[in-house]
């Protein structure tokens, strides 16, 4: 069996990211992460049947998905790339395109704009509910748009920093286990009562997994702030460095931080979540105003393409350096 098909390719990244930005991810019954979530449901169900239900039951569900999701999935890759070596870059290309996930984003984010563009406020907090969970009906046209701006942010690091890193450093399984991360965390990696023990492992594989890249979109986008019309480098670099704890978690605040210093403008300010006002705090220069307008998205939405474009590029230089192509 020829492992050396699961190594980082610089070509089929660039290639992968490509057809994300311009197709978006894949739609198909047999979709890696939509068969990670039926199994992982499977999975769970079973495991609390047998009143594994705690910490060594999120350790359980975490092995199993590994050995039945991630292993088949690599092995599927290989064998279908004995066959001929154009099979072998399709298998791989395919693979890895269907687990970034940056064109999606961006297609969530421009449906928020453009609803209340349109002046649609139903429209606009559906597609908002789409990106973030939070009370949808206390937000006015402002306030999408400063929701998706934050997603945009978020997700940056989540969607497409971490995975193209990953893949980097490990190829094919490199990215194939961070998704599993990924997906544990969005499917069971709450605080509620049910899922505070169960979704622990789950939680914390995806925050370490999260720690590098989160930081790096943080070096990254006020690196493009500098070279961008109408944002602040250095705003981006203090805002995020200061403000980063402001955020719940250890990595989510580095880019939305980072992305208000760089717009010039105020993110966040009062959340809520049912009837719970999860905050009121705002992320930015205190001086800055509140972002809202369809100008400020369209700056986020650049500083996030610049950020994207700058990683691929570095990332893609680096897999060529070190291959010897």
């Amino acid at each position: 069996m020829d492992l050396s098909l699961l190594l980082p390719d610089a070509r089929l990244l660039l290639l992968a990211v490509t057809l994300d930005l311009f197709l978006g991810d894949p739609v198909y019954r047999l979709h890696p992460i939509r068969l990670l979530g039926a199994l992982l449901t499977l999975a769970e169900g079973r495991l609390r049947a047998f009143g594994a239900d705690g910490r060594l039951g999120g350790c359980f569900l975490f092995v199993i998905l590994l050995a039945l999701w991630v292993g088949p999935l690599l092995v599927a890759v290989v064998l279908v790339g004995q066959a001929h070596w154009m099979l072998a870059a399709a298998a791989h290309l395919f693979t890895l395109y269907s687990l970034i996930a940056l064109g999606d984003l961006l297609k969530h984010g421009d449906a928020v704009d453009a609803a209340v563009h349109a002046g649609d406020a139903c429209a606009a907090r559906a597609a908002v509910a789409q990106l973030a969970s939070r009370d949808t009906k206390r937000l006015d046209a402002h306030a999408c748009r400063r929701t998706a701006v934050e997603s945009l942010a978020e997700n940056l690091v989540d969607g497409f920093m971490s995975p193209v890193l990953w893949y980097i450093l490990a190829g094919l399984p490199g990215i194939i286990v961070f998704k599993l991360a990924s997906t544990m965390d969005s499917m069971v990696g709450y605080k509620s009562p049910e899922y505070l023990r169960f979704g622990w492992f789950g939680a914390r594989s995806d925050d370490l997994l999260n720690l590098i890249p989160a930081r790096l979109c943080y070096l990254f986008l006020a690196g493009m702030a500098f070279l961008l019309p109408g944002c602040s480098g250095i705003k981006a670099a203090r805002v995020g460095w200061q403000q980063h704890a402001i955020v719940p978690g250890p990595n989510a605040g580095w880019s939305e931080a980072a992305m208000a210093g760089a717009m010039q403008r105020r993110l966040a300010g009062p959340i809520w979540v049912g009837d719970d006002l999860v905050t009121t705090a705002w992320l930015g220069d205190p001086s800055d105003a509140a972002a809202g307008t369809g100008s400020d998205y369209r700056k986020a939405r650049q500083a996030l393409m610049a950020t994207a474009f700058a990683f691929t590029s570095i990332s893609a230089a680096f897999l060529m350096i070190t291959s010897g192509a």
